[in-house]
């Protein structure tokens, strides 16, 4: 099994995707494509180690799915699919806990953040998360992933799982004819710096579906009238815009709307203020409005249009789940026999 140069990434299906989602994730899977191999995951596996609302979780699955779709990504020539389709990551998830050490667990940030005070009441799947992204990974024998700064220490532990298999089976892999090692150590991919899109309503905090407020955020279903007012009744202050970048280093609000406009623009911050500096807000703000809803518009259209077929979309799933599960056969067939279980 020759090494092959692939991309991994997957989302959670979690609901109401904004413009955060866009700019920090999506966009960039967009990009990706055009230059690599690339295998694109709806995490379903992953958002139940949280209570879910069945029929929601269902919705939610499919919106992601519409979501990658709608901005651009080709299932025909990439995979996308939900990872609850392919057993093998579930069983390699299992291979992986056996491999992982507790000590290495314990030092997961996330898991931490997310059980809050009371850990003793969070699941286990929730405990065991990075072991199960470790496997989605690798499963596929991916070589790149895409992460965010939230992402890098589940990457790092994935790369320990990996050498750490390599070295306890390394007599087996070399036995079983697969050189030196059989997983590969995943690389972060760098696509340039993530934009991190903040509330519309406090500068200060991430753009977030579980703000109280729908007006803190750009969902991308919205229409054009309601992306308008959203966008005019943004949190700003009563300065001009500057004209240098550290004009907007103690005004968050500002800083935020530039870098959402340069991000859909294709641009940079600087470039923005060039043309903007010296502009009140009511100005910017109708040309920042015109832009999204160019830009945002059409795929808010596709989304709704591709979730009223949700046939569709499972049979999108479907192909991919089904193609998904060849590459991943191939990699549980070999882990099988490098561990020394026996399969027909």
């Amino acid at each position: 099994m020759a090494m092959t140069q692939r991309v991994f990434s997957g989302v959670q299906p979690t609901g109401n995707l904004h413009l955060g989602n866009y700019l920090g994730a999506i966009v960039k899977f967009v990009e990706l494509q055009n230059i690599h191999d690339c295998i694109y995951c709806v995490v379903d596996l992953h958002a139940i180690t949280v209570w879910q609302d069945p029929a929601e979780l269902t919705r939610n699955i499919r919106e992601v799915t519409a979501a990658f779709l709608a901005c651009g990504i080709d299932p025909r020539k990439h995979i996308v699919f939900n990872q609850s389709q392919v057993a093998e990551h579930a069983e390699l998830a299992w291979v992986f806990n056996c491999v992982a050490r507790l000590g290495w667990l314990n030092r997961m940030t996330q898991f931490k953040e997310k059980a809050g005070k009371d850990r003793e009441n969070a699941s286990v799947g929730l405990y065991a998360y990075p072991s199960l992204m470790a496997a989605d990974i690798l499963v596929y024998r991916a070589t790149h992933v895409p992460v965010g700064e939230d992402q890098k220490q589940h990457l790092e532990l994935t790369r320990d799982i990996a050498q750490k298999f390599n070295n306890d089976f390394g007599d087996s892999i070399r036995a079983h004819g697969f050189g030196e090692a059989f997983f590969p150590l995943p690389e972060p991919l760098i696509t340039g710096p993530a934009t991190r899109v903040m509330s519309l309503r406090d500068g200060s905090k991430k753009m977030s579906k579980s703000d109280a407020s729908d007006y803190s955020r750009i969902n991308l279903t919205d229409d054009a009238d309601t992306i308008a007012q959203k966008f005019r009744k943004a949190k700003t202050d009563p300065e001009p815009l500057p004209g240098e970048e550290k004009g907007l280093e103690t005004r968050p609000e500002a800083d935020n709307l530039v870098g959402i406009y340069a991000a859909l623009e294709g641009t940079t911050k600087a470039t923005v203020l060039g043309q903007f500096g010296g502009s009140q807000f009511s100005v910017f703000k109708a040309a920042l409005v015109d832009l999204s809803v160019a830009k945002l518009g059409p795929i808010g259209a596709e989304m709704k249009r591709l979730t009223a077929d949700p046939a569709y979309v499972d049979a999108v799933l479907a192909d991919g789940s089904a193609r998904a599960r060849v590459l991943a056969g191939q990699t549980m067939d070999a882990v099988k026999d490098i561990v020394g279980l026996v399969r027909s």
